[in-house]
């Protein structure tokens, strides 16, 4: 749906849902500011919600008639709030509960892609610094260490040395039960937005993110000028063709909708691509990398909001 093509009053009382309880918090203020302040831009009828600091029935008292999911992490995209939506009948931009919660737990969400054949990196599930010690083991090092549900790289340790694995396990425990320790992969960091729904999802030009030191901590995500992306991504055609529809695939296996983005590394040496995760309800600051890779193909800010707005929708119980 070509955003020209909507009609603003047509979206109703629109609740901008950002916030939240979670460690992402302040991006996601930053995401809904920028998205509240792009509709209205466009003559949408839309207000800034906190649900840490108002119940969601609210919504419903107040007349909204769908919502903008802009909350990063727990209980924004996580499949919970989406739930309660679904309960209030109150359309959503987004990826479903299911899709929702899958996407958001990284091992579920490799477990899945591997029984569709998908590559992603050899991990393990860890409750204890034992077991990340042992998975380093056969992992090998270097070794990503991370929260199972948590973004932004929170809790993120890059492993060099099987001593430091309690240090490690701490650093993701505090944020998770579930640590997830990965193989590391060598190479060039690249992400891959995806809008749409089913058969009609398309991908959007490939981003390579260039961060100092290759470390691309939630300072050089939201905060620092220091970190170069390059889009599109400078990649053989074929190379970019087959990353695109690894991304697709993924986005697709794991059930999501309206549009979300897919990270992804290109292993040194062979360019070998392997999933990470996909994001279900991705930045939009200004920071941000899928507003970055629809400008490349002439999709504005503002046209961007008001296209995944128009795709809200319900999810559970509607006609296959």
């Amino acid at each position: 749906m070509e955003a020209t093509a909507i009609d603003p009053k047509a979206m109703g009382k629109v609740a901008v849902l950002c916030g939240g309880r979670s460690s992402e918090r302040d991006v996601s203020l930053m995401s809904g500011t920028g998205v509240l302040n792009a509709l209205r831009s466009c003559g949408v009828d839309a207000h800034a919600f906190d649900p840490a600091q108002r119940p969601l029935d609210d919504l419903v008292r107040d007349g909204f008639t769908r919502a903008f999911v802009a909350l990063h992490g727990r209980y924004g995209e996580d499949g919970t709030v989406q739930g309660a939506l679904e309960l209030l009948g109150i359309p959503y931009t987004g990826s479903g509960v299911m899709a929702s919660a899958i996407a958001m737990d990284k091992i579920y969400a490799k477990r899945i892609w591997m029984t569709h054949g998908l590559r992603t990196p050899g991990f393990e599930l860890a409750r204890n610094a034992q077991q990340v010690a042992d998975a380093a083991q056969r992992l090998g090092l270097p070794m990503a260490v991370k929260p199972s549900r948590e973004g932004s790289t929170i809790g993120f340790t890059k492993l060099a040395s099987i001593a430091a694995s309690a240090t490690a396990f701490d650093a993701a425990r505090a944020h998770d039960v579930d640590v997830l320790c990965e193989e590391f992969v060598d190479g060039r960091e690249l992400t891959v937005a995806v809008l749409g729904s089913g058969d009609d999802a398309q991908a959007l030009p490939i981003i390579e993110i260039v961060a100092p030191e290759g470390n691309y901590d939630y300072n050089n995500k939201y905060f620092s000028d220091d970190t170069r992306y390059l889009c599109p991504a400078p990649l053989d055609a074929k190379l970019a063709e087959a990353i695109a529809a690894l991304s697709i695939a993924a986005y697709r296996a794991v059930a999501c909708e309206g549009w979300g983005r897919v990270d992804v590394m290109l292993r040194r040496g062979d360019d070998a691509p392997f999933l990470l995760e996909v994001n279900t309800s991705p930045g939009m600051t200004g920071h941000s990398l899928v507003p970055m890779a629809a400008r490349a193909v002439g999709i504005s800010y503002e046209q961007l909001c008001l296209r995944i707005l128009a795709s809200a929708s319900l999810k559970i119980g509607r006609p296959a």
